[in-house]
């Protein structure tokens, strides 16, 4: 299983590089379910991951001109608040159980609610953004979708870049590309703060293991940026967008008749 784990580490990046978004949201199920990793744990581990691989990505947009940095800041610094404040007070008060169900069972039903809303805005049609950029939009307008964020990739090890494109297209009027661009300086900057900020977490941090996967995941952004020049992510978002409906129910149905 683990040769799958890492041949999905590489789709992984490809997925981020294509859609700027939507890969991470696999990290969590190829830790637990190809490389058996506690969700507790995968969770953390995703943060360093998708944070690592994301940044490489920002880097690549950045030379291209998309990531518009005062957006950036504006997403970012909200979202580091409630970001510190669930890794060490809300992820620690989850009880180890809840009657018969564990945490990393409600974890895990938690993180597939996630990748079902994930598919239902990768299969919505998104309308193009047009004309005014970041600087002359008001910045206030991201705080609520910014300490959402925080407390989804705090909790889960998601990037959450399925509510931050539509948040900078509709709140900052950014144009999509821009917003993509954007979201992954977002993503890098909210997960690696994440991961760095706990110390819990680099205590029992396998580093051989997790920067073997982040080698596969930036080779895979290598990729998908460079497949992005001839294929549209536009284009994939409805697949992907099924693919993680099939993946998300399978993981909820698995987790409950599982722990019945």
């Amino acid at each position: 299983m683990e040769v799958f784990g890492y041949l999905a580490a590489v789709v992984i990046g490809i997925t981020l590089g294509l859609m700027g978004g939507g890969g991470s949201i696999l990290t969590v199920p190829v830790l637990v379910y190809l490389f058996g990793q506690p969700a507790s744990l995968a969770t953390g581990y995703s943060l360093f991951i998708v944070g690592a691989t994301a940044a490489i990505g920002a880097g690549l947009m950045t030379r291209r001109g998309l990531v518009v940095w005062r957006a950036v800041l504006g997403f970012a610094l909200p979202s580091f608040v409630t970001v510190w404040l669930t890794r060490h007070y809300l992820l620690p008060a989850i009880p180890d159980s809840l009657g018969k169900v564990s945490r990393d069972t409600l974890l895990l039903i938690f993180f597939a609610a996630l990748m079902l809303a994930t598919a239902i805005s990768m299969l919505r049609k998104r309308k193009e953004a047009t004309g005014e950029t970041a600087e002359s939009t008001d910045l206030r307008q991201l705080v609520p979708p910014a300490l959402i964020v925080g407390i989804v990739t705090g909790l889960v090890g998601a990037g959450g870049g399925f509510l931050i494109v539509p948040a900078l297209t509709l709140a900052v009027k950014l144009p999509i590309k821009r917003a993509v661009g954007t979201s992954l300086a977002i993503i890098s900057a909210n997960s690696l703060f994440g991961f760095f900020s706990d110390a819990k977490i680099r205590g029992e941090a396998h580093w051989g293991f997790l920067l073997t996967l982040t080698a596969l995941a930036a080779v895979g952004m290598g990729i998908g940026t460079l497949l992005s020049k001839r294929i549209p992510g536009d284009k994939l978002r409805p697949a992907f967008g099924v693919f993680l409906l099939v993946m998300g129910t399978y993981m909820v149905g698995r987790e409950i008749f599982l722990h019945r």
